[in-house]
């Protein structure tokens, strides 16, 4: 099992916004790079619009980001999206066996190590902005012209 793929889908939205600031966003258009329907591409801006992210505007097609780049990061686009719930990265096996010496202390050994490991991750995607995402996308596109 993986994290959502709402997580990819929202970086490459906003990401794709900034690179086509020129252009009208469309649901559509995001789609067709993102290579889904447009009505998943519709629920993800939905969740990046009420994380504040993304402006949209009813009856008018496309979308723009509602913060400067550098003002968006990784961090921000995983709990706009819904990835897991708070503090649940690392489900726990519920019921183990009280009886057993394992299962009456697993749960209390492995939940704080699970702790840790989601805040290291939340604290290295909060170093990562939307900005960072698109500077490297376009060094790539320009490492193969």
């Amino acid at each position: 099992m993986s994290i959502s793929s709402r997580f990819a889908v929202g970086i490459h939205i906003l990401s794709l916004l900034e690179i086509n600031k020129g252009g009208v966003s469309s649901s559509d258009y995001i789609a067709k790079s993102v290579n889904t329907n447009p009505v998943v591409i519709r629920k993800i801006t939905g969740m990046l619009k009420n994380a504040g992210l993304v402006n949209v505007r009813p009856g008018i097609a496309g979308a723009e980001l509602a913060r400067d780049l550098s003002e968006i990061t990784l961090l921000d686009v995983y709990k706009a999206v819904n990835v897991v719930p708070e503090k649940e990265l690392f489900g726990i096996h519920e019921n183990p066996n009280p009886a057993c010496l394992v299962g009456k202390n697993i749960q209390d050994t492995i939940s704080p190590l699970f702790s840790e490991a989601q805040l290291a991750m939340e604290k290295s995607l909060g170093n990562v902005t939307i900005e960072d995402v698109v500077k490297d996308i376009l060094k790539k596109e320009n490492q193969i012209k």
